[in-house]
């Protein structure tokens, strides 16, 4: 089978993204299978490319980059311009490229685009996968207030979902909200993935100068409103005028905040409170194992309770316990099988007094990381989301 993957964020283990589309693809590639990624440069990314249009391989994986740069710090504007810029250009592969099916991996909604184009023109099956909710997830954060802009997104997300033979949604909250708001659609769950042996082989923990001893709390990612980055702030503040900063906050990350923070962690000398900047997520195993808890936090918002971000995964494959902020299938997730916690996302103190709870949770910790690295080992490993993927595509292309 000859698959087209439209996705404007691919990146490989040296990137300091998610590696999904790429471990997908490698799989399918693996089986025997013809893969072709067009895709773009994300700041996160590893790729590179001097020319405007660049084919790449990875893996056996044919990418094709169109050079055009996409950031979280750009402004929004910039950064609809961006995603629409690289929708036009690849409606050309979307008529050119061989494929006997298409994936169209959303967000952002533009990215359908190409897919439609496929579909409708070349009578080519359509696979539209929903990384998240587009553009219901802008609208919601106020990122989208124009009614005319509303509308076309809306108009765009719903064509997508019904010219789509399949839809794949990245979380169980995300499948039931498509269900319900388009019954007729074929929808697969196949939540984010881990890669295990990366994740799971024990990596010793290596002291530095900022941290020298397992007594902290990692967040990676993006450091954002969205992420609910200042929510760590405050906490820090707090435990730092209680006197108790024996544990640690660890950022590694970019975003829009981050320069905000680092002022406000310079400002009042919160030497429980670090930022690091991006790195390859061959490097960043070691920190997430050594970690008390990863953090997990997204603002309250119903469309985030829906969310399947990378960093829940990866932490549970390091065998950390997650504390996570939303009340959806996460939270869910997280009791059914004890192996994280659930805080308040509009109370900082609710972190301040988790912190505070660590010392007497030891042997619960340990007990949970136990768990969590057996559960990703089964549900959430490569293999058998990739299979479970490409199960569902060759079935929907009969």
């Amino acid at each position: 089978m000859k698959i087209l993957y439209f996705y404007q964020y691919y990146a490989t283990p040296k990137g300091s993204w998610g590696t999904r589309v790429h471990e997908f693809a490698r799989e399918w590639v693996k089986k025997g299978h013809q893969v072709r990624v067009i895709t773009s440069i994300y700041s996160k990314s590893d790729l590179t490319a001097k020319k405007f249009i660049e084919h790449q391989q990875f893996d056996g994986v044919e990418v094709t980059v169109i050079n055009v740069k996409i950031d979280n710090k750009q402004p929004f504007l910039k950064r609809i311009s961006t995603f629409l810029t690289y929708a036009c250009c690849s409606i050309w592969y979307a008529l050119t490229a061989k494929a006997d099916v298409v994936v169209a991996s959303s967000g952002p909604i533009t990215v359908g685009i190409p897919g439609l184009v496929a579909h409708y023109l070349r009578g080519k099956k359509m696979v539209f996968e929903t990384r998240d909710l587009w553009p219901e997830g802008a609208i919601e954060l106020g990122l989208i207030q124009n009614r005319i802009l509303k509308k076309m997104a809306y108009a765009l997300e719903s064509r997508c979902y019904k010219a789509s033979s399949l839809v794949v949604a990245l979380s169980i909250g995300m499948r039931e909200n498509i269900q319900k708001r388009f019954p007729k659609a074929n929808v697969l769950d196949v939540t984010n993935a881990a890669n295990i042996s990366l994740f799971s082989t024990p990596q010793r923990f290596r002291p530095s100068k900022e941290i020298a001893s397992k007594k902290y709390l990692i967040y990676t990612g993006n450091i954002g409103e969205v992420n609910n980055s200042n929510w760590i702030l405050e906490a820090a503040k707090k435990l730092k005028k209680s006197a108790r900063s024996d544990f640690k906050f660890l950022l590694i990350g970019e975003g829009q905040q981050r320069e905000l923070i680092q002022r406000e962690v310079q400002k009042h000398q919160l030497d429980n409170f670090l930022i690091w900047g991006l790195m390859p997520k061959e490097q960043l195993v070691g920190l997430i194992q050594n970690a008390v808890v990863s953090l997990v936090p997204l603002k309250g918002t119903p469309v985030l309770d829906t969310s399947s971000p990378n960093k829940f995964f990866e932490s549970l494959a390091a065998g950390v316990p997650v504390v996570q902020t939303t009340n959806g299938w996460m939270k869910e997730y997280l009791e059914c099988h004890e192996v994280g916690f659930t805080l308040d996302p509009n109370e900082s103190d609710s972190l301040v007094d988790f912190v505070l709870s660590l010392p007497e949770k030891e042997q619960e910790l340990i007990q949970m990381g136990l768990r969590a690295k057996e559960l990703a080992s089964k549900e959430f490993s490569t293999e058998f989301l990739s299979q479970k993927m490409l199960e569902g595509i060759i079935s929907s292309c009969k």
